[in-house]
């Protein structure tokens, strides 16, 4: 199968490059290099460096046309998003229109969409929470990414391109950016490995549902392989408190830090964790890799690094 995957130089886009190498696919990849790193990117999968926005996309689509597209590529900082809304909306719904047209155009049959859980339900849903939770985003990220759910249906029902729109928890493991504003594990992980002081938001009772980053991309390859068109969350179900993060990395670490607190991140939600019943039943996808073992795993990434 011809695959292009837009972020492919990303955290989460990179291990997914890999992974549809390894099972044998023609892959392309998109990524403007604004967060993504190039050493991420694999040796055997040909590597466009431009925006998703730019009209340069359509040269790609003319020459790689592909079948399925993987869109991982965004204006993924919430904070960033209350600041700049427009800038949100270029990235993430242009751009994704963008992509949209130009599959239309070049023969591409399938679509799997990175979006979000927490930012997409709000402050208000069950825990964990089900998709069929009314959304209620309360950042322009969220709206962006619930405008691109939309957008995919309606090509959906018009043009016949089917789509899995995948939800994801807090994601986390190795190629995490530890210098960001997100990514909670790669920045206390290289810090506390440094011998640097963390500093734990607000009062650190925060929930989030933590899944590891080969159970996302087992999601991803498995969700290629189904007709299914539909919106699955990506997450373990399991909510772990910053705090409770905090002393496992210490502990995984070594690091010799204490429970510094900082002020309050505005507008930062109190709770999120996703119900994952729904893709479990549909296509038979369950996480597998625990949070210790996740956070090993991650620590071990970064030490080397270091």
């Amino acid at each position: 199968m011809r695959i292009l995957v837009t972020g492919g130089a990303g955290f989460i886009g990179s291990h997914i490059v890999d992974r549809f190498v390894s099972e044998g696919h023609t892959v392309s990849v998109i990524d403007n290099l604004s967060t993504g790193r190039i050493e991420n990117i694999n040796r055997e999968a040909e590597f466009y460096k431009m925006d998703i926005v730019s009209p340069r996309i359509e040269r790609v689509f003319k020459k790689e046309r592909p079948e399925l597209v993987c869109h991982f590529a965004a204006q993924m900082d919430v904070r960033k998003s209350v600041a700049d809304p427009v800038y949100d909306a270029q990235t993430n719904i242009i751009g994704m229109l963008n992509l949209l047209e130009n599959g239309l155009r070049f023969g591409t049959r399938r679509v799997i969409f990175a979006s979000t859980g927490g930012a997409v339900y709000g402050e208000d849903g069950p825990i964990p929470t089900p998709e069929n939770f009314p959304p209620k985003p309360v950042s322009p990220y969220g709206v962006s990414k619930l405008t691109g759910e939309h957008y995919l249906f309606f090509y959906k029902v018009t043009y016949g391109i089917s789509h899995v729109v995948l939800r994801f928890a807090n994601v986390y493991g190795p190629r995490q950016d530890p210098f960001g504003e997100a990514g909670v594990v790669a920045i206390f992980s290289q810090k506390m490995l440094r011998n640097e002081q963390p500093v734990i938001n607000g009062t650190g009772m925060q929930t989030r549902d933590y899944v590891y980053v080969e159970d996302v991309v087992d999601a991803v390859s498995t969700s290629s392989y189904t007709d299914v068109s539909d919106i699955f969350n990506v997450g373990t179900g399991i909510e772990t408190s910053v705090n409770e993060l905090f002393r496992l990395l210490a502990e995984i670490t070594g690091g010799h830090v204490r429970e510094i607190y900082g002020p309050a991140k505005k507008g930062e939600q109190a709770r999120s964790c996703l119900n994952h019943d729904k893709i479990k039943k549909a296509l038979e996808w369950e996480p597998k890799i625990s949070l210790r073992e996740g956070l090993t795993r991650t620590v071990a990434f970064f030490r080397e690094r270091l």
